[in-house]
């Protein structure tokens, strides 16, 4: 049996997006290793890190979307979409036919999508 742990974002300029993600996370790293920074979110990791194939904007940011979900999704869109180099792709909308369930898409400086959620209670 598999046990989703981790995932990586690798860039060519993980200082900014490390700072990108502290802001985003509201909390300092809860690891940081030379050029490698990583969160605890809910029961898994996020790692950002240099790597040597990637350089500039991902390419296709749609490829890999990051959801992080939140009971508190007024507040936390307003926190988030305030962060400095953050990019608001989609505003706060409610999902048509998904009955209350609330979404918005931002892009970190690297243009890495990341969804902010309402919990899905399916």
């Amino acid at each position: 049996m598999l046990n989703f742990n981790s995932i990586m974002i690798g860039s060519s300029q993980p200082e900014v997006l490390a700072s990108f993600y502290a802001n985003f996370f509201a909390k300092e790293a809860d690891m940081q290793d030379g050029n490698w920074w990583g969160w605890q979110v809910g029961g898994n990791f996020i790692n950002i890190g240099e790597h040597s194939e990637i350089t500039g904007k991902a390419k296709e940011p749609q490829r890999i979307i990051l959801n992080l979900e939140t009971s508190e999704i007024n507040q936390e869109y307003e926190r988030i979409s305030k962060i400095e180099n953050i990019t608001v792709v989609k505003e706060l909308y409610e999902m048509e036919g998904m009955n209350g369930m609330w979404i918005a898409t931002f892009a970190d400086p690297d243009g890495n999508y990341l969804q902010l959620m309402t919990p899905w209670e399916g």
